[in-house]
């Protein structure tokens, strides 16, 4: 295991547009706290965004988390172009000549897909903890580790994401391809779903049973929208009689689904690394 992880990392730590992106991405993920910045002065109206609450505990996990997910796609180009790289550079060809095994090779990506979903998570999670410490109204120790699961689904997230982006390396070889194609798909799931919604079953609670087992959508369904925990949205939904739910928690069905498609995804690389001829 470690070796195999070793030789992923040699390949990605060697690629300078690679490291750019990684970097990019934890850079990214670190501009979160500039939000706590931002600040409005007009006359006697002052707005700072930190005192509305986004940083208080445990909503902050909630907050963070739903942020940091959109910065994927970094790491996502990095995911597709590691596969890709391997056919045209023939790398893959002269890893199994060199006695590495097809299924030591799946492994040997699978490793780097959970080592930067872990750390991505560490990362978020040490982030978002100095933010909340510094910021929070509650810093009880009850308060702060609760919500917890938020950083569970994102990581769950993300390892599902990047083996979907795996999955369509291994199935396309073309790095650009396969992100246009991850562009449709998501543009497919939407399709598909307004087509549920007003003509196929032409009842909402139907269209959206079915599709939360959508790939990508099952994957966003693990962290919604924070944004109408916020007091302030409350008050002015309440204000209009809009009702926009209970948003807060992570229910484990949904995590399962994700792992089923992550389990789907690796087992349906492994089967088209194993039917072509290298």
């Amino acid at each position: 295991m470690k070796r195999l992880f070793l030789i992923e990392f040699d390949k990605l730590y060697a690629n300078r547009i690679s490291r750019i992106l990684v970097f990019s991405y934890f850079l990214l993920m670190t501009s979160i706290a500039l939000i706590a910045a931002i600040k409005f002065d007009f006359g006697p109206i002052k707005f700072h965004l930190a005192e509305q609450g986004i940083f208080n505990f445990p909503y902050i996990w909630h907050f963070n988390t739903f942020i940091a997910a959109w910065f994927k796609l970094f790491l996502a180009i990095v995911i597709v172009s590691m596969i890709a790289n391997e056919y045209s550079n023939k790398t893959i060809k002269q890893n199994l000549i060199d006695g590495l095994s097809k299924k030591e090779f799946l492994l040997s990506k699978f490793l780097m897909i959970l080592f930067l979903s872990i750390v991505s998570t560490l990362y978020i999670f040490a982030i978002s903890l100095a933010l909340g410490l510094t910021f929070s109204n509650y810093t009880e120790l009850r308060i702060i580790f609760s919500e917890m699961s938020y950083l569970l689904a994102f990581f769950i997230k993300l390892v599902g994401f990047f083996s979907f982006c795996f999955f369509l390396g291994v199935l396309i070889k073309r790095s650009a391809f396969a992100l246009g194609f991850l562009i449709l798909w998501q543009a497919f799931e939407g399709i598909l779903y307004g087509f549920m919604r007003w003509n196929l079953f032409n009842d909402e609670k139907i269209a959206d049973t079915i599709a939360q087992f959508f790939p990508l959508n099952s994957m966003n369904n693990l962290i919604t929208e924070p944004f109408s925990r916020l007091s302030a949205v409350k008050k002015v939904a309440s204000e209009i009689g809009a009702d926009f739910g209970n948003h807060s928690g992570v229910a484990l069905y949904e995590i399962l689904i994700v792992v089923a498609w992550i389990c789907i995804f690796i087992f349906l690389s492994f089967k088209l690394l194993q039917s072509r001829d290298l």
